[in-house]
């Protein structure tokens, strides 16, 4: 869901590709959004040009954005990050488009809202040396986690910050999703000027995640860790079967509203990324193995277990292996 600030039948052509805004908490996608964008178009995630406003809390900082203007010492040892050169880099025969993000944009100084002014309106920007860096071509970005505690507060009302493994991480509805929209914008416009606000095409504001979605996330993780284990293990993979009551006990370990999926990621390398990295390690596990990962309720932990094909089918011949 967004509210569209301006809006245009046809885009000019002195003006980017696009502009967005991402508003919502920390680990709600807003950053793994553009780089699905990325690779959508140009097939590489890491086309994604990433700004981290955090190291531009000053005004002088911007100077490692634009160069140093001659004369200032250090000018020729000092090299633009957002130069013509850098936009093209991933240019395809194809796709002539560049990914500019501009994470976190509320923790910069002024200085750098000012600047995005006139590239966000003309599509261009003069380097410290004047020379110009067309972004027509470019789709910027920009995230922010400004009104974020008000929207978790909304989504998750009362003391305690971990969701228990039941309902207590609801998805929002649509009267709550348009109420956790319209904070994200007001909060927005309260923190940035008129004229910064009045350049972005569309501001779409990521509600905080529910178990739903945290459900979809942990199984692409999973296809993730096997993707991982299959490059490790070599041609003839090792095959890994995660069962229900794992997955439950991945999302009571990895829900927690103050993080997003960032927490659920971090608890699937702790609890089944390192353990299946040690079985390979230590030969416990090789090429062809197949795994199956379980929830033992009395030891309150993951366990692991080698399957052997031969007796599947009948529901046996599996035996446990020291993670």
């Amino acid at each position: 869901m967004y509210t569209r600030l301006s809006s245009r039948e046809c885009r000019r052509p002195d003006a980017p590709s696009e502009t967005s805004f991402f508003l919502g908490p920390t680990g709600s996608g807003k950053t793994r959004t553009v780089e699905a964008v990325a690779e959508s178009l140009v097939g590489d995630a890491r086309a994604v040009i990433k700004v981290d406003c955090a190291e531009f809390q000053h005004g002088h900082e911007i100077a490692k954005l634009i160069g140093s203007p001659p004369g200032y010492l250090g000018h020729r040892e000092t090299h633009a990050m957002l130069s013509q050169e850098v936009l093209n880099q991933h240019h395809t025969d194809t796709v002539k488009l560049s990914f500019v993000l501009f994470d976190e944009i509320e923790k910069a100084s002024d200085a750098l809202w000012n600047l995005l002014l006139g590239v966000l309106d003309k599509a261009t920007l003069t380097l410290g040396d004047n020379r110009r860096v067309d972004f027509s071509n470019a789709m910027i970005f920009m995230t922010g986690n400004v009104g974020a505690a008000e929207m978790n507060s909304m989504m998750r009302p009362g003391l305690g910050f971990s969701c228990p493994p039941a309902e207590a991480c609801p998805s929002p509805d649509g009267i709550m999703a348009a109420k956790v929209t319209r904070v994200g914008v007001d909060a927005a416009r309260r923190r940035f000027s008129p004229e910064f606000m009045n350049r972005i095409d569309k501001v779409v504001v990521f509600n905080p995640l529910g178990k739903a979605e945290l459900r979809n996330i942990l199984s692409l993780e999973l296809d993730d860790v096997q993707t991982r284990v299959a490059a490790i293990a070599g041609a003839h993979d090792v095959r890994l079967r995660v069962h229900e009551s794992a997955r439950e006990h991945l999302l009571t370990e990895g829900c927690d509203s103050r993080y997003g999926a960032r927490h659920l990621k971090r608890a699937v390398e702790r609890m089944v990324v390192q353990p299946v990295s040690n079985l390979i390690a230590s030969g416990q596990l090789a090429s062809g193995d197949r795994l199956l990962v379980d929830f033992d309720g009395k030891l309150g932990r993951l366990v692991f277990f080698k399957e052997y094909k031969e007796a599947m089918a009948a529901g046996m011949g599996k035996s446990s292996v020291a993670a």
